[in-house]
């Protein structure tokens, strides 16, 4: 078996997971980027389960995909009507979707608590929906809910409900850990035994697999089924979905393409990987998971002395592949572990001319600052402001005479800010004033005031993040503030930091450096 193929449910079980949710417009764009990836089979939902629903199948049937092929999902008919009579059945065959994915029952807990049906009555549901669906020319999925549950039951039965399903014309029976509740070795031995069975009466019947994740096993179970027979695996991208989510369908396709050598989407879509994992995350208005595998910002980050320079000498050493394969980069962190050739590296990547007595004095200087608080590895343009000054390249934006900021509260519940700042820029004194919904804002506002009329491309930058930490809270209202910012000039993406036991200090040491480091000439580094 050399081939598998991914079917992701995103858009129909990922929009059970807290907080998700999509436009319809934002769905389409979801299906096209999954399209591209290389994904077989898109489960877009119940075509008429809510007015978005609709709208969205309306959609999609004037969508041209290349790879992806539309699923309505839905389930076996009603207790005591023929399928024919069924109306949510006639709303799936009526959709344009090539290809009806049917839930059915398998456990017998679920039969006498949710269906109350007899398991003959439950046979009789699955044969005659996959039946209905097939003679109105759908092909059919048949997902079997709670089947590990079922099968640790009564495994003669939850196998007679897939047989059922093969001999009414399903092309696959996807095996669903509903409760996320089994283990690999379960999983591996239930469908090894499960894809042997099947065989011995339907030599072609293809299993699929369906997995949640918890017991943090959602990749592994998946892994795991693919390695015992099963041919479709099921998930979500970056695992979203009810409760602790489905199979993150993005570490499953690195695994299966890249670690077990099998022919999913082929090496140019794999390329697609991270970006369409970001992709997904930014509708969805979540920020990606830096420590996702193959995909996070921090999949392929260094920061130990040791691992730098191993990787400097063959990636192989500490990496587990090429992180260009997947679409994503290396990453050299700045802290109090990092060695000389780390530093060497990040200035080599700055284009500054960084000897290595300066590399070292850089070192020290990380290391002392760490101490007290600084941490550059959020802080790409601070750590690179710092390599500046060592290397002579440095060129400060102003010279800061004071500033001086001014809250006030009324007794009518309004709150002003104002800000003042006098700097000096090329020989000539500035005094600028400025009000903001707060004394960062006001800050900011004063100092683009003073400096913009001399370098107008500053106006342009945005910040896009403000982040404090407290970093050692026993110390009270006097405790050391850490600031992190993250700034934008809508093409590239940089990060600065300011530590003080004053929070508009560091604040404004954050800020400052911002600006500074858009003000460098070579400033082009891109988040």
């Amino acid at each position: 078996m050399t081939t598998v193929k991914l079917y992701d449910t995103t858009l129909r079980d990922g929009m059970q997971g807290q907080g998700m949710s999509l436009s319809a417009a934002e769905k389409v764009r979801v299906v096209k980027a999954l399209d591209r990836l290389g994904v077989h089979y898109v489960e877009a939902g119940f075509p008429a389960s809510n007015p978005k629903e609709a709208e969205l199948f309306e959609l999609l049937s004037t969508v041209d995909l290349e790879t992806a092929e539309v699923c309505a999902f839905g389930m076996t008919r009603r207790r005591g009507i023929a399928a024919s009579e069924d109306d949510a059945l006639r709303t799936l065959i009526n959709s344009f979707a090539p290809v009806v994915t049917l839930v059915g029952k398998t456990w017998g807990l679920h039969l006498e608590k949710v269906t109350k049906v007899s398991r003959e009555e439950n046979l009789d549901m699955i044969v005659d929906s996959v039946n209905f669906c097939r003679s109105e020319g759908k092909r059919v999925i048949y997902d079997a809910e709670h089947f590990f549950d079922a099968w640790r039951d009564d495994s003669a039965y939850a196998l007679a409900c897939l047989n059922a399903a093969i001999a009414a014309g399903a092309e696959n029976v996807t095996l669903c850990d509903t409760n996320g509740a089994s283990l690999p070795h379960e999983i591996a031995s239930a469908t090894a035994t499960v894809v042997d069975e099947l065989a011995k009466a339907h030599p072609d019947a293809a299993v699929g697999i369906h997995t949640h994740n918890d017991a943090e096993c959602g990749v592994a179970n998946s892994l795991a089924a693919v390695d015992a027979g099963a041919t479709l695996v099921q998930g979500t991208v970056n695992g979203h979905g009810e409760r602790c989510g489905n199979a993150n369908l993005i570490s499953i396709l690195g695994n299966l393409e890249l670690k077990m050598g099998l022919d999913v989407v082929g090496p140019e879509r794999m390329r697609l990987l991270t970006e369409t994992s970001h992709f997904v995350d930014e509708l969805l208005n979540v920020n990606p998971d830096p420590d996702q595998a193959y995909v996070g910002r921090n999949a392929f980050a260094h920061k130990g002395g040791m691992h730098v320079a191993g990787i400097q000498a063959d990636a192989r050493t500490f990496e587990h592949l090429d992180p260009g394969l997947v679409g994503n980069g290396r990453d050299v962190l700045i802290s109090e572990l990092s060695g000389k050739g780390s530093v060497l590296s990040e200035a080599e990547a700055a284009g500054i001319d960084l000897d290595a007595d300066a590399a070292k004095r850089a070192l020290e200087h990380v290391k002392e600052r760490e101490h007290r608080g600084y941490q550059y590895e959020a802080a790409d343009a601070s750590f690179e402001l710092l390599l500046r000054r060592e290397a002579g390249q440095y060129s400060p934006l102003f010279r800061l005479e004071s500033f001086r900021v001014i809250t006030e509260k009324r007794a009518d519940g309004h709150i002003e800010t104002e800000a003042t700042i006098k700097i000096w820029v090329d020989g000539h004194r500035y005094v600028r004033t400025a009000e903001g919904n707060g004394p960062v804002n006001a800050l900011d506002k004063a100092l683009r005031l003073a400096i913009t009329d001399l370098h107008p491309h500053l106006s342009d930058i945005e910040l896009t993040d403000y982040k404090v930490r407290i970093l050692d809270s026993h110390d009270g209202t006097g405790a050391i503030t850490r600031v992190l910012l993250d700034s934008s000039d809508g093409h590239d993406s940089w990060g600065t930091i300011g530590v003080s036991e004053n929070i508009i200090e560091a604040s404004w040491e954050a800020l400052v450096e911002s600006l500074e480091y858009a003000f460098q000439p070579a400033a082009v580094r891109s988040d």
